[in-house]
């Protein structure tokens, strides 16, 4: 199947998120979000969430509630929710001086995680007697800029990727908030800021992207190095079962999502979305998303080599190339689950610096 491609401006997005009908798109778009809604087979723009004065740079909408968080630059974050009159910003008092870098609800939709440059993270949740949004911090053994998170399934545990080279698995329960979680390979006993798990990338590279398995039982995280590590506790301090790292030929993934247990795509500075396919016994690149779609693409790569020296010589002069043979014409910053059914992913929507958003069948 052909991937749906929304080309909706010239300027990067920094994150997206789809409504849980699909009719709605929020990218953010420097300074605002902006919201689209599906008319036809397009996306037009429908609203403008307006308030933050630096760049945003996350944006989720909760699939149940349809309320919006958005983190910037700011250092600020805001939660959007519908009213007649529009949409209505709650300030959230996230208490750093360095900028937000990413943001996520929970699974519960009762509280989210946001990322900062001030070497912590805020754990967003609600206060009804104050009627406000209060954070409490996961601050050790933190000591860089926080670039990514991500929620086990049980809305505790939090995964944190960071530029020290570390991914973190931590423990945000909030008492009064939170059920308390099952016992899992990451613990059973687990305080706020426990910390579940602590694994290096071998070149120490800035993490660029942590997922949890759709189980939570694996972490999977992306590095600078252009690696994917994956990692499969055993139990509450022992050392993991496995931790298997894939070492690719391609540039840097920029974002990881679990299709299901035994495969991850991930796409970042290459253009393209690639399939890792593997278990507790081993991992490999099993080939890109795009290259179904356009079949003999390898071949056409290294005759394209030959024929272009060969045209050069011919001519005199180098053909126009500056278009890229993938749907993306610039690096794809979030992949975010699209569709899902009997516990695999079906579609997946990428954004990019292109000012696209795709949305692929796998």
């Amino acid at each position: 199947m052909a991937p749906e491609v929304h080309h909706l401006f010239n300027h990067p997005i920094a994150d997206h998120s789809f409504s849980a009908d699909r009719q709605t798109l929020a990218v953010a778009r420097e300074n605002n979000v902006e919201l689209y809604g599906k008319t036809g087979g397009k996306f037009q723009l429908k609203d403008e969430l307006t308030g933050h004065d630096k760049l945003v740079t996350g944006v989720d909408i909760a699939p149940r509630s349809g309320k919006i968080v958005t983190c910037s630059q700011d250092r600020n974050a805001y939660v959007w929710e519908p009213s007649p009159e529009g949409w209505k910003p709650t300030l959230v008092l996230l208490r750093i001086n360095r900028a937000a870098t990413c943001v996520r609800w929970a699974p519960s939709e009762t509280k989210f995680a946001v990322g900062s440059g001030a070497r912590l993270i805020p754990v967003c949740y609600f206060e009804e007697e104050d009627n406000w949004w209060v954070s409490k911090h996961l601050k050790k053994p933190i000591r860089s800029t926080i670039t990514t998170v991500s929620w086990h399934p049980n809305s505790v545990l939090l995964a944190a990727g960071s530029t020290d080279g570390h991914a973190r698995v931590f423990s945000s329960f909030v008492k009064g908030v939170d059920a308390r979680p099952e016992p899992s390979v990451w613990g059973e006993r687990l305080p706020f800021n426990t910390v579940c798990g602590e694994f290096l990338n071998n070149t120490a590279g800035w993490v660029h992207s942590v997922a949890f398995s759709p189980s939570g039982n694996a972490l999977a995280f992306a590095a600078h190095d252009s690696s994917v590590t994956v990692v499969y506790p055993s139990a509450p301090e022992q050392a993991p079962r496995a931790v298997l790292s894939v070492s690719t030929q391609l540039l840097p993934f920029m974002s990881l999502l679990w299709s299901s247990e035994t495969e991850i795509i991930a796409a970042g500075y290459d253009c393209e979305a690639y399939r890792l396919q593997g278990n507790e016994q081993g991992w490999q690149l099993a080939g890109s998303l795009e290259s179904e779609g356009r079949p003999g693409i390898q071949d056409q790569r290294e005759e394209s080599a030959l024929n272009m020296f060969r045209q050069m010589d011919l001519k005199g002069k180098t053909t126009d190339d500056t278009k890229l043979k993938t749907v993306h014409q610039n690096t794809i910053s979030t992949i975010r689950s699209f569709n899902e059914s009997g516990g695999t992913v079906r579609k997946l929507s990428s954004n990019g610096v292109d000012g696209r958003v795709v949305v692929w069948t796998i």
